[in-house]
């Protein structure tokens, strides 16, 4: 690989601390630390992405370049960092926190010119681990791995991810927090994005009041990721906010077509370039649930409930408008445009339901409709991705009952399939409202909606498996993913088997990793 063609820019533009000392503690007026990885003399390679390494600039893979797959013995111009930032957790304001579990090799650029940061996840400890020691697990690892590039060809926005590598060592993790911790094979995961910069970066300098330094940082942002802003002080400060607001609603209406839950969107975990950033206890819905939750920590409360994403995505807004207001200076400006990110979302986010159910444009009676089919769906147990898929193949010679009785996780009575009925009758007219052919109709919503989710039995299934020596369905779900809107492997295609609905790691996780 060209691991020569790395750079560090964040280091030489930014004030950082150069120690390069290990040691958990607070870095104030800084925007990182400079930080060696620990280093793992036996590592084995699990998955490598080689479309993506080319893609980035960094070429094909050998085996000479395992070490620097798990940061080891790596070459001098590497200097790696792990960055400051703040936030907010669960709704209450944490401080400093930072990379606890993630080190920066630096960016590469590609021929084209694009800017591609490179990252290990689960390296060992930084200035930023909180008392924790750096490491990540197979479990945690292979599940990011997975998903960011499921979500990557699902068309939505993410970081990527480029391998995925075992380092030879046992590392002890309590999985549910119960008092029985367990050991478990240790990894590394080397994820991409453009940049990993985060709300919490500008929450962090703006509550140490170094403003200067958030103005470099916002400065820099903008110069770097956000070519359409070409507006100077301080009205580009606006745009950037209002930029961010709509990269942010865009990706929670994505989240919402496909039924992912990120799990733990604190302001720390929430990209300023609207990429879905640091998949933890995330899930892909099955039966629909407004309520939804993957996150044993976010019980019982359910801060980050599905149906809650687009709320609180605008409540971090909030904070993310108070970081960057000594920039701004325009409280009537910030609340204004906070205010329309309601009216933005909703507005975004039907229309993103018209597609799925193949309207071709928003009426005003589908709020209506809507909510009756969220009832629906909940009353009836219906699993989310599976619904819509049937509801593609539904004909005027459709039996309801026969047709979506494998879509439910419980049972269809008889008042259950009245009302399946009633709702099938209403959809019909609500379709027959349509300026368009039922063939065009169709087509849309082949587009909109998967046939393939990363659901996590399967990711359960597939980290057990690699555990025991195998790798077969880590290749299935490679190549299925790959094509989510296409049934390369119809087993994939299923419920959650009801033996995973009590299983750690199926149903509910937490943020052990």
């Amino acid at each position: 690989m060209n691991i020569e063609r790395i750079s560090q820019p964040f280091i030489e533009k930014f004030p950082g601390d150069f120690s390069n000392n290990p040691m958990q503690r607070n870095t104030p007026k800084v925007l990182f630390s400079t930080i060696q990885p620990a280093g793992f003399d036996k590592p084995k390679l699990i998955a490598f992405n080689e479309a993506l390494s080319e893609e980035i600039g960094l070429g094909k893979f050998e085996d000479k370049d395992l070490d620097f797959l798990v940061g080891s013995n790596l070459p001098k111009n590497v200097r790696t960092y792990a960055t400051a930032y703040a936030g907010h957790q669960f709704g209450n304001w944490a401080g400093q926190l930072g990379d606890g579990r993630a080190i920066l090799a630096g960016e590469i650029v590609d021929a084209n010119g694009k800017k591609t940061e490179i990252q290990w996840k689960g390296p060992g400890a930084t200035p930023y681990s909180r008392h924790a020691d750096g490491r990540a697990v197979l479990r945690s690892s292979l599940r990011e791995y997975l998903m960011s590039e499921a979500m990557h060809h699902l068309g939505i926005p993410t970081t990527r991810a480029l391998s995925l590598a075992f380092t030879g060592e046992d590392v002890v993790r309590d999985i549910m927090y119960s008092g029985n911790p367990q050991l478990e094979k240790g990894a590394v995961i080397i994820r991409t994005a453009e940049s990993f910069i985060r709300f919490g970066h500008f929450e962090l300098m703006s509550s140490q009041r170094e403003y200067n330094t958030l103005q470099e940082l916002a400065d820099f942002t903008i110069e770097n990721y956000f070519p359409e802003i070409t507006s100077s002080e301080p009205q580009k400060y606006k745009d950037f906010f209002e930029n961010i607001c709509t990269r942010t609603a865009d990706l929670m209406v994505e989240w919402f077509r496909v039924g992912f839950v990120h799990g733990v969107m604190n302001t720390d975990n929430m990209s300023v370039l609207g990429l879905t950033i640091d998949y933890g206890p995330y899930s892909m819905m099955d039966e629909y649930d407004l309520n939804f939750t993957p996150n044993t920590t976010d019980l019982p409360g359910r801060r980050y409930a599905f149906g809650k994403q687009g709320q609180i995505s605008q409540w971090n807004l909030w904070q993310l408008a108070n970081a960057l207001h000594p920039l701004i200076k325009d409280e009537k400006f910030l609340e204004d445009t906070l205010n329309r990110y309601g009216t933005y979302f909703w507005e975004a986010h039907d229309t993103m339901l018209c597609k799925k159910f193949g309207f071709d444009q928003l009426l005003k009676t589908d709020e209506d409709f809507f909510t009756n089919w969220q009832g629906l769906m909940q009353e009836l147990e219906f699993d989310y991705t599976l619904f819509f898929n049937q509801l593609e193949r539904l004909t005027p010679e459709s039996d309801a009952q026969e047709h979506f009785k494998d879509v439910s996780y419980g049972l269809l009575n008889d008042e259950k399939v009245t009302k399946l009925k009633d709702f099938i009758k209403k959809y019909e007219s609500r379709l027959s409202l349509n300026s368009i052919s039922r063939e065009t109709s169709l087509k849309m919503m082949e587009e909109t909606n998967p046939k393939f989710i990363l659901r996590n039995y399967l990711l359960y299934e597939c980290i057990e498996e690699i555990n025991n020596g195998g790798s077969e369905m880590l290749d299935k779900l490679t190549q299925a993913l790959k094509s989510p809107y296409q049934k390369l492997f119809p087993e994939f295609s299923a419920k959650r088997p009801s033996s995973y609905d009590d299983t750690a790691g199926c149903s509910t996780l937490s943020c052990s990793s």
